[in-house]
């Protein structure tokens, strides 16, 4: 039923979506979605490194816990950036 989309169809396509959105925002929400991606990159790549070096013992008690990370929106974007409470583990017996 649906064949391959060829150049009519996606011209047609782009068309519908500049209607409906504005030419004025595709830029705003192309910015926004590439912002979302790094952060989701950055964010994937932490989990990644924290999970490799994750020690094998389980940490005693007594430990401090650890410090605030701080997340930013973009590389050198200070304005947006917050820190973040990491979860505690609330399963220990």
């Amino acid at each position: 039923m649906f064949g391959r989309l060829g150049a009519p169809e996606i011209i047609l396509i782009l068309v519908v979506i500049i209607l409906l959105f504005g030419a004025k925002k595709l830029p705003d929400m192309a910015r926004s979605l590439g912002k979302s991606a790094r952060i989701l990159k950055s964010e994937a790549k932490a989990m990644k490194e924290e999970k490799s070096s994750a020690p094998a013992d389980p940490p005693n008690n007594d430990e401090q816990p650890p410090a605030q990370r701080i997340i930013q929106a973009a590389p050198g974007d200070v304005s947006t950036s917050r820190p973040v409470n990491e979860p505690t583990d609330t399963t220990k017996r």
